[in-house]
């Protein structure tokens, strides 16, 4: 089973992809920034944004049991999924 995640942030598109069974990953631009291997309940992705105001860190967290949930910060801030 797949569960992608896309967003667009500060004109840098942010994808992050979850697979049973092979892991999740993270990609900015199209480059993979970072991976887990393998089945995980919980998972971290870290990564750098490279944005017209600077770098930014970014981190995707991933988690659930029998829904995939997502949640990605840009230096500590909760940007995805967004309050209404």
């Amino acid at each position: 089973m797949k569960k992608t995640f896309e967003l667009n942030y500060d004109n840098c598109d942010i994808k992050i992809e979850n697979r049973w069974f092979s892991g999740e990953k993270l990609y900015i631009d199209d480059e993979l920034q970072d991976e887990n291997l393998g089945l995980s309940f919980r998972g971290t992705l870290n990564g750098v944004l490279a944005t017209p105001t600077g770098e930014k860190k970014i981190k995707a967290k991933l988690g659930g049991i029998f829904r995939i949930h997502c949640k990605i910060f840009v230096d500590n801030k909760l940007i995805f999924p967004t309050e209404k």
